[in-house]
């Protein structure tokens, strides 16, 4: 058996990543969220959306993770950035096709030397809700994440 390397993404910590960010999501009471998972590349690993959470959350998650994974910026970074220079925000956006949301709930998923391993979105309730609900699972999965 292949030993794993607990700094690396495999599925099984993308569930844990998914499974305790809805954990903590209920235990904070908080309105349905959707979780998204993205690789170092930004494609979708995996995705899961609560019952009574709206259909379009699936694109609001991938642009929270998205924007994170592509800029290497945590959503919080992404949205202070946003606040003083507007128009680089807006260029990146045109750039990407308008997938990047620059809001909190976007979290950067790095390894203990600092290379990138992918993000997660989180969506549902308010941005900084939904980043410290992501910010839990990422902990679960032995990950480090930047909100």
């Amino acid at each position: 058996m292949k030993k794993e390397d607990p700094l690396q993404m495999n599925i099984r910590k993308v569930r844990t990543i998914i499974r305790k960010t809805l954990d903590k999501g209920h235990e904070m009471d908080l309105k349905p969220l959707s979780v998204i998972v993205l690789d170092a590349g930004g494609h979708v690993l995996a995705f899961e959306r609560e019952d009574g959470a709206s259909p379009g959350r699936f694109a609001i998650a991938h642009g929270k993770a998205y924007g994170a994974v592509m800029l290497g910026l945590a959503g919080t970074a992404q949205m202070n950035r946003a606040e003083d220079q507007a128009y680089f925000m807006a260029a990146v956006n045109g750039v990407f096709g308008g997938q990047v949301v620059p809001v909190p709930g976007g979290i950067l998923l790095r390894d203990k030397k600092g290379v990138v391993l992918g993000a997660v979105g989180v969506t549902g309730d308010t941005s900084d809700n939904d980043a410290a609900a992501g910010l839990t699972g990422v902990e679960a999965a032995g990950l480090v994440g930047e909100i």
